[in-house]
């Protein structure tokens, strides 16, 4: 069992494993608890956490738990075949009591509570944030909706809980439907103008609801992503100067600016190193960076007022970062 008890900025709190409980078949639901009780920092409908595993890898994970809750902190891990590492070290390895290092909470998928109706879309794993912005708009007295996509019945997870009391929930099961997805386009379309409109899920549902929703309001358009839709920028031939030190670092071929940092002796915050998790954004204060990430809207990249440096790279010589 770790005891880590080590100061370290970027992963704040020391968290103990309270209860892995059964989700769905291959899915775990982790609480994590204060070593010796009281509250937690506060979160939003949406939030994740990093978390810092006992193995040395890095990951984030959306909390599923009622943002009313200070006691804990409730995640949702999906046994993933082709792991890395991660989910197998959390599904195999993890033990109840586990001293863990996370992050404090942070939202890249913020709940619009003054919405007339959100639409809520989710496909498998994915429904571990919307679980949260459900309970949050049933106790905000809100119009929603929620379609659920799995592939088979044993792997929908909360479904007991989202078909209790007032719910609007459309499961949509692919083996159930002549193994048919669930038809994103249509969702989308039969929307109300004013509506917000939500999605988590594989890449497959996001890019059929980025598309579905290309000529929609992007402030009523919230996605998120659990993994990047392009390469992280390799391209080098450019140098960044950090702006508090006056320190001037090449970044090579082959190399991301973190990598460039890190190879310099510069510590920089980061979690994924794929530009989904917005932990290393920097602000610019020069230059023109080369967006790679999935955290940014549209109107925030063409602002180029900060950067995911995990994955993005320049388009100018230099980049000024407040670094």
């Amino acid at each position: 069992m770790s005891s880590d008890t080590r100061d370290d900025p970027q992963f704040p709190l020391l968290l103990r494993l309270h209860a892995i409980t059964f989700g769905a078949e291959g899915i775990h639901l982790c609480e994590l608890r204060a070593p010796h009780g009281g509250e937690l920092p506060a979160f939003t409908a949406g939030a994740h956490i990093d978390l810092s595993l006992p193995n040395g890898m890095m990951r984030q994970y959306s909390l599923s738990n009622p943002q009313a809750e200070r006691h804990r902190y409730v995640i949702g891990v999906k046994r993933d075949p082709a792991s890395r590492g991660g989910s197998r070290f959390m599904h195999e390895d993890l033990r109840v009591g586990t001293l863990m290092r996370t992050s404090l909470p942070r939202n890249n998928f913020p709940l619009a509570e003054g919405a007339a109706h959100s639409v809520l879309i989710a496909g498998g794993i994915g429904i571990t944030p919307i679980r949260c912005m459900v309970d949050r708009l049933q106790r905000l007295g809100r119009s929603w909706e929620l379609h659920y996509g799995v592939r088979r019945r044993a792997e929908a997870v909360f479904l007991d809980e989202l078909r209790a009391g007032p719910s609007q929930l459309h499961l949509h099961v692919d083996d159930e439907a002549a193994g048919a997805l669930m038809d994103v386009g249509g969702i989308v379309k039969a929307a109300s103008e004013e509506a917000h409109l939500y999605c988590c899920g594989p890449t497959p549902m996001l890019k059929a609801f980025e598309a579905a929703t290309a000529a929609r309001p992007e402030s009523h358009v919230h996605a998120e992503y659990f993994s990047p839709d392009a390469p992280a920028a390799v391209e080098g031939g450019f140098s960044v100067r950090m702006a508090r030190s006056g320190r001037t670092i090449p970044v090579q071929p082959g190399q991301t600016i973190l990598a460039a940092l890190k190879a310099a002796g510069v510590e920089a915050p980061f979690s994924c190193a794929q530009g989904v998790c917005g932990a290393c954004e920097t602000r610019v204060l020069d230059g023109v960076p080369d967006h790679r990430d999935m955290i940014l809207s549209p109107q925030e990249k063409a602002a180029n007022a900060t950067m995911m440096i995990c994955c993005s790279g320049s388009k100018t010589p230099m980049l000024v970062l407040d670094i």
